[in-house]
């Protein structure tokens, strides 16, 4: 293992360990998590405080026991409190945490301080009788922070070892999001690493106004279906100043969302940022009011497209990029394919500049698609021209409150 450590794969390295040793690039200059704390927090008796650290609840931070329990009872008293209560993951201690709900209503306003590092179980066998779609689950919160400084680390290299995408002989299975937020109001994620998700990293579905800064999530280029940040039937989204770095969409749009606002954002490898795909075995969706405004992209399989299936539930309207530059790995840089019965509409381009990763030339393809650009856009636009459709400006109520 000493060669991980460093992110060297001798020759010969198996499939597994060249995912585990991928996974550690990833993770370079954040805390090593192999190097385990000298001793544990000390156990103090639970009582009635606003401040609860995982610690006095018998959580040992040694990377080795489970201190799912221990999290699991710091919940349940910060949810009981009324006003405001912070949870305490304090730094220098690797925390493994099994999969675990975090559930509301709570009658406090909860922080969850993760001030050190969280870790997925390596094994997927521990996650045997249950949901294999989640890991760490949030839902039903109003008013939650989570923010801290730390890291939460999915281990995912088993799961992706045993990927269809990896190897084409294996079923394809579902692996667990990372971070679920379902079904929170008025949610507030920050200052937070996220890395080596065994599936997505950080999940948004049916939330209300939710606010996201200052976000490191990376996982390896190699890594299947590592979307970054996915956002589905949520409403009032704001992604600012973040870096995502994995193997699948940076950020992803779909299902019934609207109000998204995407600003200063490094992306790549992977994707880029989609909306969709949508309207799948003929699903109803509507994605409306989105703007990306300031991305870098760099060596993304598209940089910003849209994806579509044909059928007449598909509606998707209003969706600006402005300040878009950086590079794309194929040569379809802008990418917007829409539905025959329900075109894109309200499409808006303004300062991008997408060239080629590899030195070649880089186009874009449009389909049912309509809109307008201003200033330099590379590569032109391929807009459908209908004056019904156009619009010669970022609407100004996705300008407001950015």
């Amino acid at each position: 293992m000493n060669n991980l450590r460093f992110g060297f794969c001798p020759k010969g390295t198996s499939t597994i360990r060249v995912l585990i040793c991928a996974c550690f690039v990833c993770v370079q200059g954040f805390d090593s998590l192999l190097q385990l704390p000298q001793s544990a927090p000390a156990r103090i008796r639970p009582g009635s405080k606003r401040v609860l650290v995982v610690g006095d609840f018998g959580a040992k931070g040694d990377g080795l026991s489970n201190d799912t329990q221990a999290f699991k009872e710091a919940w349940e008293m910060a949810c009981s409190f009324r006003g405001r209560t912070r949870i305490v993951i304090p730094a220098g201690y690797n925390f493994l945490v099994h999969p675990v709900d975090f559930g509301g209503p709570c009658k406090s306003k909860v922080t969850l301080d993760i001030s050190g590092t969280i870790v997925a179980p390596e094994d997927p066998a521990a996650w045997k009788g249950l949901n294999h779609r989640k890991w760490l689950y949030f839902h039903g919160v109003k008013h939650l922070t989570v923010e801290g400084g730390g890291t939460v680390n999915g281990r995912g290299w088993l799961w992706w070892a045993q990927s269809c995408k990896i190897n084409k002989t294996n079923p394809c299975r579902n692996a667990p999001t990372a971070i679920t937020f379902h079904r929170c109001k008025d949610l507030k994620v920050e200052n937070l690493k996220v890395v080596c998700g065994q599936k997505m990293h950080i999940a948004f579905t049916n939330c209300l106004r939710v606010m996201t800064f200052h976000l490191v999530v990376k996982s390896p280029a190699v890594s299947p279906n590592t979307d970054g940040i996915h956002i589905s039937a949520s409403h009032g989204v704001k992604i600012k100043d973040s870096v995502v770095r994995t193997g699948d969409d940076c950020i992803s749009i779909v299902s019934n969302s609207s109000r998204i606002k995407i600003r200063n954002i490094a992306c790549g490898p992977g994707h880029g940022i989609s909306i969709g795909s949508l309207g799948k075995s003929n699903s109803s969706s509507l994605v409306r009011d989105v703007m990306v405004d300031g991305a870098f992209l760099s060596n993304t399989d598209n940089g910003v497209r849209i994806k579509t299936w044909q059928t007449s539930a598909v509606k998707v309207e209003n969706i600006s990029f402005r300040r878009i530059k950086g590079t794309s790995a194929t040569e379809e840089a802008i990418k917007f394919v829409c539905s025959d019965d329900f075109p894109c509409k309200g499409l808006y381009l303004e300062d991008v500049q997408l060239l080629s990763h590899t030195g070649g030339s880089t186009r874009s393809f449009c389909w049912q698609a309509y809109g307008s650009s201003r200033g330099l856009v590379h590569p032109s636009p391929c807009f459908s021209c209908s004056e019904g459709f156009i619009k010669e400006k970022v609407p100004s109520h996705l300008l407001q409150s950015f």
